[in-house]
């Protein structure tokens, strides 16, 4: 089986990118969501994202966006990959077919009924995120340090590539990986000292435990 891969969310400095690559993640993410600790724009991002060597993917975090902002973002940080929230499947195909771009739609988990949206998901993005559901009365969607149960993937057929996100820190990537077979996994806040602080320590220290060294 392939090694897991990993993605690095919420970056918004040169040493976080920097730690990321040194690392090893296969894809950097950059949230442009005003709400979020983490959220950058886009004359931060222009100035940092070149940091980026080009055989990592660079992702925008998105919730349920406007085509000027995936626009803007777009030029700003040359995305590869637009990861939605929030987004319906007909506006996530919309998205896709406008922008060229490979697309995840992000799935929020907490029980087993909630991947039953999976499907509905699999024709119109090119990865499924799975995500912790984070409580109605959230401001933000993801990057919240919550986890949902594992175990509700047991026996579930993926009907599209996927990655595993929600809680993830480097104490329990072990786990994560052995009990869901997680090919990527993505990681935000157990990274961080403080809400949209990473650290560059743990930032290596999460893709040393995801690749098992």
């Amino acid at each position: 089986m392939p090694r897991p891969t990993a993605k690095i969310c919420g970056l918004s400095t040169p040493a976080a990118i920097d730690a990321a690559v040194r690392g090893g993640a296969s894809h950097v993410g950059f949230v442009f969501f005003p709400p979020s600790p983490r959220n950058v724009g886009f004359e931060q991002v222009r100035s940092i994202a070149g940091r980026v060597p080009a055989h990592i993917r660079r992702v925008g975090v998105f919730v349920d966006p406007s085509d000027d902002l995936i626009d803007g973002a777009i030029a700003s940080a040359a995305l590869d990959v637009l990861q939605l929230h929030k987004t319906t499947p007909d506006r996530i195909a919309a998205i896709r077919a406008r922008t060229r771009r490979e697309t995840w739609g992000a799935l929020a988990v907490k029980t087993r009924a909630d991947l039953d949206k999976a499907s509905a998901l699999a024709g119109a993005a090119d990865r499924i995120l799975y995500d912790a559901k984070t409580p109605d009365s959230a401001a933000l969607p993801g990057g919240m340090g919550v986890r949902f149960d594992w175990a509700l993937l047991d026996g579930f057929r993926h009907p599209a590539p996927w990655a595993l996100s929600g809680g993830l820190d480097a104490a329990n990537i072990g786990e994560a990986l052995t009990r869901t077979g997680a090919q990527l996994v993505d990681v935000s806040s157990g990274v961080e000292t403080a809400p949209g602080v990473k650290s560059e320590t743990r930032i290596l220290a999460f893709l040393r435990a995801a690749a098992g060294t």
